[in-house]
């Protein structure tokens, strides 16, 4: 169970890099793809800190998902199949800000699977 957590927090930081990298925005997505690595730390505002960065995320998919979809049924283009693929990546994403271990683990011992 570890590694599923582990593997959706890392996905989803990796799919908002890709995103703000197509939107021209460098910065945003370097700090996307350093935000997996404060997974190593063993502190509780690293997990907030992910958790937080994560929930901006999926609005971020929320916000971009309407503002295309908008823009799709205003020059009569499809929009459902980009509606419901952006809507999905904006769950996995809140999903992957749940999955984000708030409380702290001992260095000593590993935490129990869930």
């Amino acid at each position: 169970m570890k590694t599923t957590r582990v593997v959706l927090i890392v996905l989803a930081f990796l799919l908002l890099a890709a995103h703000f990298s197509r939107a021209g925005n460098n910065v945003l997505a370097g700090v996307s793809l350093v935000f997996p690595l404060m997974l190593l730390v063993r502190e509780p505002w690293a997990g907030w800190t992910l958790r937080i960065a994560l929930v901006l995320g999926g609005f971020e998919w929320l916000r971009t998902l309407v503002r295309l979809a908008s823009q799709r049924r205003g020059s009569g283009d499809e929009w459902a199949r980009m509606a419901v693929i952006l809507g999905a990546v904006a769950l996995v994403t809140f999903l992957a800000a749940m999955a984000v271990r708030v409380l702290p683990v001992a260095l000593d011992q590993e935490a129990p699977d869930e």
